[in-house]
């Protein structure tokens, strides 16, 4: 799997239109304005080597996740041919020895990586602006995955953008901005982050997934466990996505039909639910799979926090118990 965090530290919650808009400056006549004019030009065109450690987050969370091959791919390329393409920073807002990146952080991580300054432009841009110029990076450069746009989407209408600005960041129409909306909210963020991008899944199958988490069939909770149990370190996110959209089906979504020269079966994954001894309900849920079983608990109480203090104890509790059970036979 991917790094799905790999952009940690170049990500921020998400940027959101200023409370207050600042006074306009003062424009400046005469000759004293056209140098002004002319030495902010400059300024603007201007490339500029920055500590790639003084730039932080910026805009809203694009990717869903990288490639761990074109990450080391773009790396490779700038260590062997030097880094051909700038990236666009701000100054930081509340920090004026700092930046905050609005496009390049895949660049501004690579040269992290290599030890090397960062090529970069330099803009005033507010926090639309900043907004703006992500999500038009984006379409121009490689391409988000559906469901990627619809999560940038859900970012910017969360975050108080309207419409029209959703629709000229990501240079689609209203019509398919409300459905992309639409089936972020069926489907909810924790999955779609457990997922990912799933480049090659459209619109009609997140709609299908949408569907079935609505007609009851399971719901997103079990997928996340079920894509936890059969996804394996190999695994990338079109084939998360299949096996959410596949819980509860007849088909073991990750075991091909078996035949004679495949060897025994794998068994499937069976759910539990743990009901507690003295109040009698449901304190915990265990999908368990052939390979790992998932432990599910509530976030209330503080069970859950004692259970992962004394996991440890457990375990060496376990362990003694099997040595004395030998010991006996």
């Amino acid at each position: 799997m991917a790094r799905k965090n790999l952009l940690e530290g170049l990500m921020a919650e998400g940027a959101k239109p200023a409370d207050i808009t600042p006074a306009a400056k003062r424009p400046l006549k005469g000759a004293i304005g056209a140098v002004s004019q002319s030495i902010e030009a400059l300024k603007a065109r201007a490339l500029l080597d920055i500590d790639p450690f003084l730039i932080d987050a910026g805009g809203l969370q694009d990717r869903l996740e990288s490639d761990d091959g074109e990450d080391a791919a773009l790396l490779a390329s700038i260590r062997d041919y030097g880094q051909q393409v700038p990236v666009l920073v701000r100054p930081h807002p509340e920090d004026p020895e700092r930046y905050q990146i609005v496009y390049g952080r895949r660049r501004v991580l690579a040269m992290r990586d290599l030890g090397k300054p960062v090529k970069a432009l330099l803009r005033e841009l507010d926090d639309s602006a900043l907004v703006m110029a992500q999500g038009q990076e984006n379409n121009a450069r490689r391409g988000l995955s559906f469901i990627e746009k619809a999560n940038f989407a859900a970012q910017m209408r969360d975050g108080g953008y309207d419409r029209n600005a959703i629709c000229d960041a990501l240079a689609i129409d209203k019509t398919v901005v409300s459905r992309m909306l639409q089936i972020v909210d069926r489907i909810g963020g924790e999955l779609i982050n457990t997922i990912g991008a799933a480049p090659a899944v459209g619109r009609d199958r997140w709609n299908a997934l949408a569907g079935k988490l609505e007609a009851g069939e399971t719901d997103a909770e079990t997928m996340i466990e079920m894509v936890a149990v059969k996804a394996t370190s190999e695994s990338d996110s079109n084939e998360r996505f299949e096996i959410a959209i596949r819980t509860g089906d007849e088909l073991d979504p990750v075991t091909p039909k078996h035949t004679d020269t495949d060897g025994p079966p794998k068994p499937r994954a069976s759910r539990r639910t743990i009901m507690g001894a003295v109040s009698g309900a449901p304190i915990a849920r265990a999908m368990l799979g052939h390979d790992k079983v998932v432990l599910t608990l509530p976030r209330e109480g503080g069970f859950e926090d004692w259970l992962v203090e004394h996991l440890s104890d457990l375990h060496q509790h376990w362990v003694q118990t099997q040595a004395d059970d030998e010991q006996e036979q």
